[in-house]
């Protein structure tokens, strides 16, 4: 998550088939989606810890812009690491809640050499604008159920088929909350988190995807991990 430096399985073909702007005229009030939010919540809470590996891409004009590939690992109460593979393969971002400033690694065989950023800085920022601290998936599902509450949704888009549940979600940007977007967002029904999440803008341009796959939850992380 370094911007210009740093920084799941795909949904199922007949997801891939539904354009957005089938969907583009409903949105998030279906109380099958409020529910869906809630069991999230329900699954964080009981959570420990979790793994997974990103892929995620920027879009400038509706055109690819930028591309990356990370392995991510978080611990409760708010332990974050980000070890990069590309463009950056040794590359790792380490942070702890509430603290005003992040680590950054930027060759992992040789961690010594350590780096301090604040979390506003820039350099350890999203090509979105995205902070380490907003990364994590209790900073997503707290997103998703304030922007239900708070932002003025359709009549609901809701696609269930068998292992995946997809919606459409209206909110005010998840960086600073000032821009109303468009949300896609594909959650897993084994692990009730997010494999794929889509944004773009009120226009239907994409402005960013994240895939997420190899969830591994509660594998016993170790603090050491998370040291810096």
């Amino acid at each position: 998550m370094v911007r210009n430096r740093f920084v799941s399985l795909g949904c199922s073909l007949w997801f891939l088939l539904i354009p957005l702007g089938a969907l583009s005229e409903e949105a998030a009030t279906d109380p099958r989606i409020l529910a869906l939010v809630q069991r999230m919540e329900s699954t964080f809470k009981i959570l420990e810890d979790y793994t997974c590996e990103v892929d995620q891409v920027f879009y400038r004009d509706g055109v690819e812009e930028e591309r990356y590939r990370f392995k991510f690992l978080f611990k409760k109460p708010k332990k974050i690491r980000v070890d990069f593979s590309s463009p950056y393969p040794s590359l790792t971002i380490v942070y702890l809640g509430g603290e005003p400033e992040a680590t950054v690694i930027p060759f992992r065989f040789f961690p010594a050499l350590k780096f301090r950023f604040s979390v506003t800085d820039p350099m350890i920022s999203t090509k979105a604008g995205q902070r380490i601290h907003q990364t994590d998936m209790g900073y997503f599902i707290e997103f998703l159920s304030r922007n239900l509450e708070k932002v003025k949704q359709g009549d609901g888009s809701y696609l269930e088929d068998g292992e995946k549940v997809r919606f459409l979600l209206r909110a005010m940007d998840y960086v600073e909350g000032k821009t109303l977007e468009t949300y896609q967002i594909t959650i897993s029904k084994r692990v009730w988190f997010p494999v794929r999440i889509e944004r773009y803008s009120l226009e239907g341009k994409p402005l960013e995807v994240t895939d997420i796959r190899n969830y591994v939850m509660d594998s016993h992380l170790q603090d050491g991990l998370f040291r810096p």
